[in-house]
């Protein structure tokens, strides 16, 4: 299902013919800039030699033409906005003077998206959405994937607890599908497609204000809508405030992305890249060896897998694990390896206790008991601080 707009595509004809045109010019003024002129009877010539194009000249000035400004996530996101073509709704005007009269919350708020963001728009760019979909978790949760509101919804999208079981976003043993960045993502991009289909003839505003107030609320007024004489779209629509609110106020802050000069925003520089690895979870796997295994802090790997309250992942819970881009590689070799020769028993090794971990955990991670870690650190109980450096006798490598 595609939903691109025919200014988006004449736009794009439109830059490539330019692009085109531009090298076409850039050739021709190369070779005029080598061309000696006619020669003529004034000249007293009888031949002249023509010289040619270097290939060194013609290739600097095709990257002279070409003169693409760097990509980066907001570039992109901004190629694929559909909804700015016309901003004079009060509504949406209100959002962004809103919105412009406190620029550091639009700063921190975006600066939070940095992980996420790059992900999220290539997801809605692959799906043909509006690029606005992608700033939805703007105005949801600030872009706090473990965002919970007192009613009960969670995750980046702000699903409640029925909705979130509906669309497969379960929650068993330390794990909550609604804060799962990827789970949770591909869920509300599906449930917005899905009733832009079911009941509004792909009409994604439409789709947004149910995702808000619910398809029934949003019936209702459309068929009242279209009982007075009037069109039916998301605009003509009497709903509750928070849902007459909800697409302008999406459009304003992607009016704000678009344009943030105008606004005086500065936005965070975020790669055109996305900033995690997705690792497919096959077998039961403790954050701390996760962490270790791909030599990166358990404090990164749980920021970047929130849905994880319990300090482990399983197959029956999350299809992948989240892992910072540059060491995927690292953990999907080490997961990989055979296990290794057996270690001397005694032989110590030691772990740094991260925010978050319990001797259970790291046992479990390490393949000992607590009993052998309490005992190689004179530890009496369960109490462990962050930075503390505990020994762990090993029996083998196997183990770990």
């Amino acid at each position: 299902m595609t939903y691109y707009t025919t200014r988006r595509r004449l736009y794009a004809l439109a830059s490539t013919a330019a692009l085109f045109g531009s090298l076409m010019a850039a050739g021709a003024q190369s070779q005029a800039a080598t061309l000696p002129r006619a020669a003529t009877p004034d000249d007293g010539a009888t031949s002249r030699e023509v010289a040619q194009p270097s290939p060194s000249s013609l290739v600097r000035h095709f990257w002279d033409a070409l003169a693409l400004e760097p990509r980066d996530a907001w570039s992109r996101l901004r190629d694929s906005f559909q909804w700015q073509d016309d901003l004079r709704d009060p509504r949406v005007q209100h959002w962004i003077d809103h919105y412009r009269s406190a620029p550091h919350n639009i700063v921190e708020i975006t600066e939070r998206a940095r992980p996420w963001l790059a992900w999220i728009v290539e997801q809605v760019e692959e799906r043909g959405l509006p690029g606005e979909i992608a700033l939805i978790p703007f105005i949801e949760s600030s872009f706090d994937p473990a965002a919970r509101s007192h009613r009960g919804a969670a995750g980046l999208w702000q699903f409640m607890p029925g909705t979130g079981d509906a669309l497969g976003l379960h929650r068993q043993g330390g794990y909550d599908g609604r804060l799962d960045v990827v789970a949770s993502t591909r869920a509300a991009l599906d449930y917005i497609e899905y009733q832009a289909d079911q009941w509004y003839e792909g009409d994604i505003q439409l789709s947004l204000a149910a995702y808000n107030a619910g398809a029934g609320t949003v019936n209702r007024a459309r068929n009242a809508a279209i009982s007075r004489g009037e069109s039916g779209d998301y605009w003509s629509l009497k709903l509750p405030q928070e849902t007459m609110q909800y697409v302008p106020k999406l459009k304003a802050i992607a009016a704000i992305v678009d344009n943030p000069d105008e606004y005086q925003v500065a936005l965070p520089e975020i790669e055109d890249a996305p900033a995690f690895a997705e690792v497919p979870v096959e077998r039961p796997l403790q954050l701390a060896e996760a962490a270790r295994l791909a030599g990166v802090p358990r404090g990164e790997l749980a920021e970047l897998n929130p849905a994880l309250s319990g300090g482990s992942v399983h197959p029956s819970q999350a299809e992948v694990l989240l892992v910072p881009a540059d060491s995927a590689d690292t953990l999907v070799a080490r997961l990989d390896t055979p296990a290794g020769p057996t270690t001397p028993a005694g032989a110590a090794d030691h772990y740094v206790v991260q925010r978050g971990d319990s001797l259970s955990a790291i046992a479990s991670g390490q393949g000992i008991s607590v009993d052998e870690i309490r005992q190689a650190n004179g530890l009496s109980g369960n109490v462990i601080q962050p930075g503390q450096r505990l020994e762990l006798p090993r029996r083998s490598l196997a183990a770990r």
